[in-house]
């Protein structure tokens, strides 16, 4: 755990930084950050990286990490955003705007993969880090419980899309609907799978 060397450093705020919505072409990108109270604690026994869990176990876990929190911030970048600057820089953003959001200033960022260019918190982007960075999988339960209950909601609003059941993500369930039903606001219009339907309808 990358956490128990920067504890023996003397750096107890360590903030983990994770997303959920990259890959979707329907709904937001959501970036969620926390500062853990302790991260060797015994009841974040069963924190694992949001993927590996369970539905189930992601909502309850969820409580789990709020509890466990010193601080914590969870922000949307928009569909309208993505659109127009661009998936990654919208990450990049995002995690900076969410590090802003945060109630207590973090001693050092660990982010899953991505560097945040010019911070000025030390940082350091972990390869696969919500495998091995108890702070970002406490991050990446907080974004995809969050992210998964917007898209559930949206499921309400756009019946026929299925959205409660991929996310967003990218099925053939998905793809019929939208060729049936058409392209929602909701949708990544510069993605190309989007793009192309659209395209295909001029």
């Amino acid at each position: 755990m990358i956490e128990k060397q920067l504890l023996a450093a003397g750096i107890t705020k360590i903030t983990g930084v994770d997303e959920a919505g990259r890959g979707p072409f329907a709904g937001p990108l959501v970036i969620a950050l926390v500062i853990l109270k302790d991260p060797q604690s015994d009841s974040l026994s069963e924190i694992r990286d949001s993927k590996e869990l369970t539905p189930a176990k992601r909502e309850r876990l969820f409580d789990v990490v709020i509890e466990q929190s010193l601080s914590y911030s969870i922000i949307e970048v928009s569909v309208e955003e993505i659109d127009s600057l661009g998936l990654h820089k919208c990450n990049i953003e995002g995690m900076r705007r969410a590090i802003n959001a945060l109630a207590i200033e973090p001693e050092y960022v660990l982010t899953d993969g991505y560097a945040i260019p010019g911070l000025l918190t030390p940082n350091l982007a972990v390869w696969k880090g919500d495998q091995v960075a108890i702070s970002i999988s406490a991050a990446s339960i907080l974004a995809k419980v969050y992210r998964d209950r917007i898209m559930v909601e949206l499921d309400k609003n756009y019946p026929g899309y299925g959205l409660a059941g991929h996310k967003g993500y990218i099925t053939k369930s998905h793809t019929d609907a939208i060729k049936e039903l058409g392209v929602l606001p909701i949708h990544r219009k510069s993605f190309s799978n989007i793009a192309e339907i659209i395209n295909s309808k001029a």
